[in-house]
């Protein structure tokens, strides 16, 4: 509804602003009716972008409002699953096309939900892509912009203690099977991915 209110009084910005363009001069103006003119143009003229831009950024809380419906909210992010195996950097750049980033917990309790939503909508025992890898550095684990992750959920029980796979294993999963535990694997791997957007 807020939408076609903003698109209606654009339209009548729009229409008002052609009228002063298109009416025919009468008789030679004063200049301080020239400068009035100018002014209310500029004025009107502004208008229509600050409109343009509160309905950029309606356009871009509807795609949140789209993805939280299809996908799950959690702690002021919306998560998308994706079910199509691909490659850690595929899927990072289709999150990066879709205007977020591979999904990257940043609490206890953010994981296990992340955990439970992975397990109903891909599967119990799958493994996907966490936007968090060591490439850079060996070891020295980041996310997507780069900043050191401070939340770290590593499945350190069992015969290998993760992370263990040094320079081949760069990535980062979150994996059903192991109760939302992480490890590191191997980039090139297909596995499936969730996308997360931080809703403004």
């Amino acid at each position: 509804m807020e939408l076609k209110a903003v698109c209606v009084l654009l339209g009548v910005l729009l229409l008002v602003n052609c009228s002063f363009e298109q009416t025919p001069p009468k008789k030679k103006t004063p200049v301080k009716k020239e400068t009035t003119k100018d002014a209310a143009i500029e004025d009107l003229q502004k208008q229509i972008n600050n409109i343009v831009e509160e309905l950029n950024v309606l356009k871009e809380q509807q795609a949140l409002h789209t993805v939280c419906l299809k996908g799950k909210k959690i702690h002021g992010k919306c998560f998308l699953a994706d079910p199509l195996r691909k490659r850690y950097h595929t899927a990072s750049d289709d999150c990066n096309a879709l205007g977020g980033v591979l999904g990257t917990p940043t609490s206890s309790n953010e994981n296990d939900e992340l955990r439970d939503y992975i397990r109903q909508s891909i599967g119990q025992d799958e493994q996907v892509w966490l936007g968090i890898n060591d490439m850079v550095a060996e070891g020295k684990w980041v996310d997507q912009t780069g900043q050191s992750i401070t939340y770290k959920n590593w499945d350190t029980s069992g015969s290998a203690p993760q992370p263990d796979g040094g320079q081949s294993q760069n990535c980062a999963v979150l994996s059903g099977a192991s109760r939302g535990k992480w490890s590191d694997e191997n980039c090139r791997e297909e596995k499936p991915s969730v996308c997360q957007f931080n809703i403004v």
